[in-house]
């Protein structure tokens, strides 16, 4: 690179600092956030994982409920419960994925009791994370009504708190409700060539 053209780069570098330094000065305000990870494509439940990851790494207390997967062995459960137990809590409350249990009784229940779970840790001030994995699943088949979970965050949420929904189908009202909202498409997926689900990718 020429030393004119470097001079260049160092110039435009400058003007989009300057830009970003502006509009950064204008971002002061902090909020607990109501998050969002929806859509067909891999990486929702992994995104929330990385934010509670985040959370401890900062040393912020912070939980995680399971809605519908159940107890299955996973890489982030077997971390999360083995290594940082007393900054997150890891509670597994689903029967597993509606194919595999067939009673939509049991699902309801299971559901039901995960979302009492997690309205206890919402509620208390010193966890600054609540991961709600799969939870658009169960709303999904109808086993909670969004707008009652809605309702809760809105009236009982401490300010400073986070909350991260995660499962395809996101309803509308929890979208137009959240302040950050992700959407991940799929553009290739291993599945489709009669990969299996393999651990430290899935699960």
């Amino acid at each position: 690179m020429s030393a004119e053209d470097q001079a260049r780069h160092a110039q435009k570098m400058s003007q989009i600092k300057a830009a970003r330094d502006r509009m950064m000065a204008g971002k002061t305000g902090e909020k607990g956030l109501l998050i969002v990870h929806t859509g067909p494509g891999k990486g929702k439940s992994s995104s929330g994982f990385g934010m509670i990851m985040r959370c401890i790494g900062h040393g912020m207390p912070c939980a995680v409920v399971q809605f519908i997967k159940g107890s299955r062995d996973t890489g982030e459960r077997r971390l999360l419960e083995t290594h940082f137990p007393d900054l997150c809590q890891f509670h597994a409350m689903g029967e597993g994925f509606t194919w595999e249990t067939q009673d939509k009784r049991g699902d309801i229940a299971a559901a039901e009791a995960a979302w009492a779970r997690a309205q206890e840790l919402i509620r208390d001030p010193g966890i600054r994370m609540v991961l709600l994995d799969e939870i658009n699943i169960a709303f999904r088949y109808g086993y909670l009504d969004p707008k009652a979970v809605i309702g809760f965050l809105a009236a009982e949420k401490p300010p400073m708190t986070h909350v991260v929904l995660t499962g395809r189908n996101a309803p509308s009202e929890l979208i137009e409700a959240a302040d950050l909202v992700s959407e991940i498409a799929v553009v290739k997926h291993p599945f489709r060539d009669g990969i299996k689900a393999q651990p430290g990718v899935e699960f």
